[in-house]
């Protein structure tokens, strides 16, 4: 299939979601065919003037009075990103500290209800962190790492997985969405799959919340973490959310005891004794200006609905899909995500031997994608503003460096940020 840009733009004339554009900073005039908000996703209009309410008129004016409405963002903004992005139910998910500070905790409170068991599963080519969290906890606690191996195109074989787990597994960390090819993974199934083996799964949702459909009651999930700047757009260095499901909390105690998870907090105790709920995951003092910027993003994500997103989701990549096969497979450009749009997040991965030159040369003509090592191209139309329009014609300023070669004159070595 070789889609004329006529009909990409019909595609865009009928898209319902075509109104949330014009609510996002630059997204209709700053000339960009921006495909990497997988990474960071575009400012909301409405973002400065959170902002600015929050530092002029609840920290400028109000001062310390101002508390009565801030102590309690961590939950009040966990509980949108829960009911309106993640199909939890209210009380089981917190705005709180990094991605990597909630696993770590999620993992170390999940190891210790496992008493006995010995072995964390993690996969093989998951995103860096997790795995060096995995290792680190492992590490200090005498425990075995089991890495699966994946397939870095095709993503985890559940098989393979279910091969890992035994009697000796106390948790399992995996990616929903892998976050290099985008390969989905089956909440549902792995869940089932590792509590019959007696274990925990903590799932990273950061490649996955906002762009794919998450139903975490309804999978029966345990535990999750995952970030608010890619399709949340939370803005760089956004608090990380943690999920626990309702009937584990009063189970689990999170090795970080904070002021902020304790009962009575103002009674400044001498012993910790964690606050009953999802506040027993809280620390220390919530990030109030970050956490406004992050409630107008997810409200955007909520209005827009998740489901009519993840629609989208699957329309936007495989557009992205056919116009690589017809414009670029000719030039050796390889698929490395999977075919089938079910198995795929809001990513496509192309594969090249000269990926961070065409990275390069992509940029400096106005297509914003991200390289990825060994050698690929990672393209994320988000679906709450990408057009259909802004991937076809990426996709064909893509054709144009490679057909003219231009992408030969850019450095073959790689800078240290990518």
């Amino acid at each position: 299939m070789d889609p004329t840009r006529a009909a990409a733009q019909a595609l865009d004339d009928a898209d319902p979601l075509a109104g949330f554009r014009a609510r996002f900073t630059g997204a209709g005039d700053d000339g960009l065919r921006y495909l990497d908000g997988n990474s960071l996703g575009r400012m909301p209009r409405e973002t400065p003037a959170a902002l600015a309410r929050v530092a002029e008129q609840e920290w400028g004016r109000g001062l310390v009075g101002s508390w009565a409405s801030w102590i309690d963002v961590g939950t009040r903004v966990g509980d949108l990103i829960g009911t309106g992005v993640l199909g939890a139910r209210p009380g089981e998910v917190l705005l709180a500290d990094s991605t990597s500070v909630d696993l770590y905790k999620l993992l170390v409170a999940a190891a210790d209800a496992r008493p006995g068991r010995d072995v964390l599963v993690c996969c093989a080519d998951d995103f860096p962190t997790d795995r060096y969290v995995v290792a680190g906890v492992a590490a200090a606690r005498g425990m075995t790492v089991r890495e699966v191996p994946a397939d870095v195109d095709e993503g985890l074989d559940p098989a393979v997985l279910a091969g890992a787990l035994d009697g000796r597994v106390a948790v399992v960390v995996l990616s929903a969405v892998a976050y290099r090819s985008g390969a989905l993974v089956d909440l549902a199934a792995v869940t089932a799959a590792a509590r019959e083996a007696g274990a925990l799964v903590v799932w990273d949702l950061s490649h996955a919340a906002g762009a794919v459909e998450l139903d975490l009651a309804a999978a029966g999930a345990d535990l999750a973490v995952g970030c608010t700047y890619k399709y949340l757009n939370g803005g760089p260095g956004a608090p990380a959310f943690l999920y626990v499901r309702r009937e584990l909390q009063e189970e689990l105690r999170q090795p970080i005891w904070g002021w902020f998870g304790q009962r009575d907090q103002f009674a400044m105790g001498p012993a910790y004794d964690p606050v009953p709920g999802i506040g027993r995951f809280a620390v220390g003092t919530p990030p109030v200006l970050a956490a406004a910027a992050v409630e107008v993003g997810v409200r955007l994500v909520a209005e827009a609905g998740i489901g009519r997103l993840a629609a989208k989701r699957r329309a936007l990549t495989g557009l992205l899909v056919d116009l690589a096969d017809a414009w670029l497979a000719p030039h050796g450009v390889a698929l490395a995500s999977p075919r089938d749009p079910a198995r795929r997040g809001a990513h496509v991965t192309l594969a090249h031997p000269h990926a961070w030159q065409l990275t390069q040369a992509l940029v400096d003509r106005g297509v914003v994608p991200d390289f990825r090592t060994p050698d690929r191209v990672r393209l994320g139309p988000a679906p709450l503003y990408t057009r259909f329009v802004d991937v076809w014609d990426a996709l064909d300023v893509f054709r144009g460096v490679l057909e003219d070669r231009s992408w030969e004159g850019y450095p073959e070595e790689r800078s240290r940020v990518t």
